[in-house]
């Protein structure tokens, strides 16, 4: 790779992150910790020191040392090779198919593209491939129970699941798969007469240390890790309580000591209690014409930043109760009052035009001119389950702004507004007075020279606080994510028919290109095979039950099929169809865990169905020939394709596809394929 070499589609994101990991910086991201945590430590051990600033897809990485991150991702995803070979081994003990198997990923473009890059993918389908392999190892060791192969290999599908779930969600259905594989297999066991309930009971504990309570450790430690390394302040605080924030180095709230009561005249940050909504925020943009009043936005906002600070007034005067000379009066449940916004000096409003996303929701604006409005910008304050009259503590007081004229309570929808909005989050006045987090806030920052300052280290929150408030605000941000400008998104029907990729890197025919797309031979013989797999795999299924008399040769070969191609059909299946219930942006990489499972189920049903036809035309001369001729001739089928192929994970250079000047002319098979 040459030394000013760019960068490539999401490197933007994981190399970036990978950088915040050697700067100790915390920073917020949807996905478990661990494929990140191991970018970082690739990246450090091999020199780099976390200064490239990974801006924008193309920039050169010049004298930056990207090779140890990039070579870890490609070493994982070379690995996926032998997995895939010894797997198909074991379920079929066939060598014909594992080196099938190993020929469709050898010669995938879309596998190789993928383990090129600082990616997370190519380090979750190691986890996943291994997962894999592990369980059908150990179901090898069946008739050798609480050996020290068997539980050398269920130890290891414990770790590699923790693995998997550690580097993304998805990780989920690879443990689903063992689990289904883990209960079969006790329900057999408890079927078995000869067994005592001890020795069951012993299989079930077994199960229970290493495939739930070792990855569930292993799981949890990675966060350990993932805080303690991430100690200081950092771009994803604001996603975070104010409880929190206080643990991290460099935030306003560590160490800090602020006013613990708040008081009129104090300069404030309001802080949603739903987590991943963030500040309530303003700046000068007014909403569009035809969007309720053609006034101040006011939304929340992830970020610090001085548009969120607002002055906590009284309702009935403008004086300035920041002036030595007068008392300090300290806000209570039940006050009616304003909140100016210190930037502009216009109040937070309500009035009975509609939201401009909910429905049946008030829009909140800023209103008046240096903090004179009228009263609509009059706003009770209630702190929960208190008493009127109660001081309103900072950060701990779980308040609500109930607005006096129309009788709703401040809130946030947690909806995405358009560009006009700047993609902040809706802020609306709800009719409905339930008690929810969405409506509910907290004084985060409090700045008033008038009052004494408490110390906030009694408000740091305990580990397993700080990690069910991860999970919570990853999987609120995964609901919540959306497509960038001009990024292709993909629809789960696309991905097997390979129909349509996605750029890695260059547009027009000036630009070095890489196109992430599946090598068509293989994905679509992979679809092939899935078809008549079901097929034979029907037929044999009914054979058997009906009782049917099978050869000997025969009765093996079908085994193999049902047995071990249903292994793999159910793994594709899992990891494949619950991508058409999820509500998220799905791209096209989502489906390459799936791909591995449909090429493994392809190597080992080509394998079996020309074994069957071997077995068939025994009486013919050439009959011998027929299964090595036939595994030949897909080998040599899948090798062209490469060499047509490769040069979409290579780089082209040159014309468009569809200019018949181009290397690539002839070979764009599918018009939604855009290289």
């Amino acid at each position: 790779m040459r030394k000013g070499i760019r960068r490539g589609w999401d490197e933007t994101h994981f190399g970036k992150m990978g950088s915040y990991y050697i700067n100790r910086t915390f920073f917020f991201d949807v996905h478990p910790p661990l494929g990140k945590m191991l970018v970082g430590l690739a990246g450090y051990l091999s020199g780099y020191d976390g200064t490239f600033l990974f801006q924008k897809p193309g920039d050169k990485y010049e004298h930056h040392s990207y090779l140890g991150m990039r070579g870890f991702c490609a070493f994982l995803g070379a690995l996926l090779i032998p997995f895939a070979y010894l797997t198909v081994l074991e379920l079929s003990q066939s060598l014909p198919a594992a080196l099938l198997t190993a020929a469709l990923l050898t010669f995938d473009t879309g596998c190789l593209t993928l383990s090129q890059y600082i990616l997370l993918d190519p380090i979750l389908m190691f986890f996943i491939m291994a997962a894999m392999l592990s369980m059908v190892k150990y179901n090898s060791c069946a008739n050798r129970p609480f050996s020290a192969p068997w539980w050398l290999w269920l130890s290891l599908t414990g770790v590699n699941l923790a693995g998997a779930l550690g580097v993304k969600f998805v990780g989920l259905f690879i443990i689903l798969q063992v689990g289904w594989n883990t209960l079969s297999d006790l329900w057999h066991l408890f079927g078995d007469l000869s067994l005592s309930m001890v020795t069951v009971g012993k299989h079930l504990t077994a199960r229970v240390l290493c495939l739930i309570v070792l990855p569930l450790a292993l799981y949890t430690a990675t966060y350990a890790v993932h805080f303690m390394v991430l100690n200081k302040s950092g771009p994803g605080d604001g996603f975070f309580s104010s409880a929190f924030q206080a643990r991290l180095s460099g935030n306003n709230l560590h160490n800090a000591s602020i006013p613990e009561h708040l008081a009129y005249g104090s300069v404030i940050t309001v802080k949603s209690a739903r987590m991943a909504v963030g500040y309530l925020h303003s700046h000068g943009h007014l909403y569009p014409e035809g969007i309720g009043a053609h006034q101040q936005q006011v939304t929340t906002y992830l970020h610090k930043d001085y548009n969120n600070l607002w002055i906590i007034k009284k309702h009935n005067t403008n004086s300035d109760l920041l002036d030595p000379s007068l008392p300090v009066e300290f806000v209570r449940h039940g006050d009616i009052i304003r909140l100016e916004h210190k930037e502009t000096s216009r109040n937070l409003h309500s009035h009975y035009h509609e939201a401009p996303l909910t429905r049946k929701h008030y829009q909140v604006t800023g209103y008046g001119i240096n903090g004179t409005g009228d009263s609509n910008d009059f706003w009770r304050i209630e702190v929960v389950n208190r008493k009127f009259g109660n001081r309103i503590k900072v950060l701990r007081s779980r308040i609500r702004l109930i607005h006096l004229v129309t009788g709703c309570v401040l809130g946030s929808s947690g909806k995405v507004l358009p560009k006009w909005g700047w993609e902040q989050l809706e802020v609306t006045c709800t009719p409905y007075l339930k008690e929810t987090l969405n409506s509910i806030w907290n004084v985060e920052d409090h700045i008033n020279p008038k009052l004494p300052n408490i110390s906030l280290d009694v408000l740091q929150p305990s580990f397993p606080e700080i990690m069910l408030e991860a999970h919570m605000v990853m999987i609120r941000g995964n609901s919540g994510l959306k497509p960038k400008d001009n990024e292709f998104t993909s629809k789960p029907w696309h991905w097997p028919i390979n129909y349509q990729g996605l750029r890695f890197s260059g547009i027009n025919d000036t630009d070095f290109r890489v196109y992430l797309l599946g090598n068509p031979v293989v994905w679509w013989l992979n679809l092939l095979s899935i078809a008549l797999y079901l097929l034979s795999g029907s037929i044999f299924a009914v054979a058997v039950q009906r009782g049917a008399r099978l050869p000997a040769e025969v009765e093996g070969l079908s085994q193999v099929l049902l047995q071990g191609g249903g292994q793999l059909l159910l793994g594709w299946m899992i990891h494949y169809f619950p991508f058409f219930l999820m509500g998220r942006i799905l791209y096209f990489h989502h489906y390459f865990p799936a791909m591995l499972f449909s090429s493994m189920l392809t190597g080992l049903l080509w394998d079996t169905l020309l074994r069957l036809c071997a077995w068939s035309l025994a009486s013919f001369s050439l009959a011998g020939h027929v299964h090595a001729l036939g595994i030949l001739s897909l080998l040599l089928g899948i090798a062209y394709s490469f060499y047509l192929f490769h040069p979409l994970a290579y780089g082209m250079v040159g014309p468009l596809a569809q200019d018949p000047r181009s290397p690539m002319a002839g070979l764009r098979w599918l018009e939604s394929w855009d290289f």
